[in-house]
């Protein structure tokens, strides 16, 4: 009996594609769940990362020629109407606004300021919901992914146990294949979930960096424009 035993041990295939082979539908429809969620996970942190990135160095870019001393107006010709960053988005919001608010004659139309800082508001908000597009479905792999491992795995014991029953065998050469493969649910649903929330946290504060960066930039434009108001 035990030699038939480890017998049949030695012909189970316990790499991860005779163990996903043997599951069943349901536990397989799980794992590829799983599977698809990691992929998708992944392909939303590394275009995050890279558009992160290039946020950073276009607002470090623009920042460096607003401060260059060169006339607002100017800068904002060079922008032209339809700016591609986000830091010209919403510099361009402002001087739009501050454009439309100068009357024929010169003079200003009432309630400049409080235009203008909605204007870039607006822009600024924009700026925001695509910067942080894609971060509740990280959010979402990130704590669901382990609670689906785990039905995979219920799901798989609960398998396991009926094929013991069913032979009347409780060996280990019985019972390991089954929880071998309702165990890999739980590893798949672990490798889905930890990368979705170590980076949806990282990215998280790095999108409220950038928008805090923005909402600086925003008071202080606002600043300079009020001067030229009150002067």
């Amino acid at each position: 009996m035990e030699a038939d035993t480890l017998a049949l041990a030695q012909g189970i295939d316990f790499s991860l594609w005779g163990l996903f082979a043997r599951a069943t539908i349901l536990v397989k429809l799980v794992m590829i769940m799983l599977i698809v969620a990691s992929f998708w996970s992944w392909a939303i942190i590394v275009r995050k990362l890279i558009s992160y990135r290039a946020a950073r160095a276009e607002a470090a870019r623009f920042d460096e020629r607003f401060w260059s001393g060169e006339p607002l107006d100017e800068l904002f010709d060079e922008i032209g109407p339809e700016p591609r960053g986000s830091a010209e988005k919403i510099f361009a919001a402002g001087m739009t606004e501050w454009r439309r608010s100068h009357r024929d004659d010169g003079g200003l139309i009432a309630g400049a300021t409080a235009r203008i800082d909605r204007s870039m508001d607006v822009a600024i908000n924009k700026e925001a919901e695509e910067l942080q597009k894609g971060l509740p479905i990280l959010a979402t792999i990130g704590s669901t992914a382990p609670f689906i491992g785990l039905f995979g795995t219920v799901m798989g014991i609960m398998n396991a146990f009926i094929e013991i029953a069913e032979q009347q065998n409780t060996s280990l050469a019985v019972v390991a294949p089954g929880i071998a493969e309702a165990l890999l649910a739980t590893g798949l649903g672990l490798l889905a979930a930890i990368p979705a929330v170590i980076y949806y946290n990282k990215l998280s504060s790095d999108s409220d960096r950038i928008i805090s960066g923005y909402e600086a930039f925003s008071d202080e434009f606002a600043t300079i424009l009020s001067r030229q108001l009150d002067s």
